[in-house]
């Protein structure tokens, strides 16, 4: 049976999403089609075998019978076909079609999770870095979305499946997730009222004050679609980060810190962009720090180490840590920095 998953409701707040992406696809069932079979004619003769197909089977692009034949999805005359090939007009084509890359985003896919902690109500996950957290242009698949349809075959009846929340693809660290729509429901409002704890640690170039907070609206970077940006238009929305120095040292004999971040809001690329605001850009971080400094690291020095919430169903306190990863802490020793308890 196919899974479908609903299409999010417009309540769910904004938070972290991976790859600065917001946009949401929506939930739908693929059921797999039945093989077209066609018989050509003479109307059909000295024409190429993708055009001819696009006329026959206009619901599909030509595009995509191209990818199939590619593929081997199309035979002609029992044979594989080639889409450069001219038919003759009496051929028997066999068309197979294929689900689009973004039809199967929402198909649960067996992978190992990092779980921290899982009643019948939440889930929490220590996410790794590179682990694409929803399914967006370019990562239709492989994703927590994909493993936890899998893990929890009910979450699928969970607008996207139960997530709240999300980190970048390349920021590492807990994550909640609500199993049950109740669940979720409760946990999406103790998020917009601020009451969900969340602290990461972050190395970042410089030595900025001991403490301190970075009150700046974000919005999509006016030039660049793929960043955000501080912002004082009317489309900026509120953002807030408090930040503390944890531990300084020296990366290629330039000074680095190791910063404890908490969020008050949570909007895409909160963290590096308010760091990158104040001076002070995330080691490793290609998309906005400076490019000649990017190779030191393999991807942006952000660890979600700390989360803390009430539980949707019992209303007890409920906090979970996460170590840092072993390349994090591998990049903090280079430092000369020690691990933080």
């Amino acid at each position: 049976m196919p899974i479908e998953v609903p299409i999010p409701p417009e309540t769910l707040p904004e938070t972290e999403l991976d790859d600065g992406d917001e946009s949401e696809s929506a939930g739908f069932a693929f059921t797999e089609a039945a093989p077209i079979e066609l018989k050509l004619s003479e109307a059909d003769c000295g024409v190429r075998l993708d055009k001819v197909l696009s006329s026959h089977v206009p619901q599909y692009s030509r595009s995509r019978i191209q990818q199939w034949i590619d593929a081997g999805f199309v035979t002609v005359d029992g044979q594989p076909g080639r889409g450069k090939t001219t038919v003759f007009g009496d051929e028997r084509v066999v068309i197979l079609p294929q689900a689009a890359p973004d039809e199967q985003a929402f198909m649960p896919e067996p992978m190992t999770l990092p779980i921290v902690y899982e009643d019948a109500h939440i889930l929490v996950i220590n996410k790794p870095a590179g682990l694409v957290v929803h399914p967006g242009a370019g990562n239709w698949s492989g994703t927590l979305l994909n493993g936890l349809l899998h893990h929890v075959p009910a979450i699928a009846g969970v607008p996207r499946a139960g997530i709240v929340h999300r980190l970048d693809k390349d920021t590492s660290g807990l994550m909640v997730v609500g199993k049950t729509l109740e669940a979720q429901t409760d946990l999406v409002r103790q998020l917009q009222a601020r009451t969900v704890k969340r602290e990461y640690l972050a190395l970042v170039w410089g030595s900025p004050l001991l403490n301190g907070k970075v009150d700046a609206a974000m919005g999509r970077h006016p030039r660049d679609r793929i960043k955000m940006a501080v912002m004082e238009n009317a489309t900026a929305k509120p953002a807030v980060t408090h930040f503390h120095r944890v531990a300084t040292g020296l990366l290629d004999r330039r000074p680095v810190s190791l910063m404890r971040c908490q969020l008050e809001t949570g909007r895409t690329h909160q963290i590096r962009v308010h760091m990158q605001s104040i001076g002070f850009a995330l080691v490793g971080d290609a998309l906005y720090g400076k490019a000649h400094l990017a190779s030191v690291f393999p991807r942006q020095a952000l660890h979600a180490f700390r989360l803390g919430l009430i539980h949707p169903k019992t209303g007890k306190a409920c906090e979970w840590q996460a170590p840092l990863p072993e390349d994090f802490a591998g990049l903090i020793a280079r430092a000369g920095i020690t691990e933080p308890e």
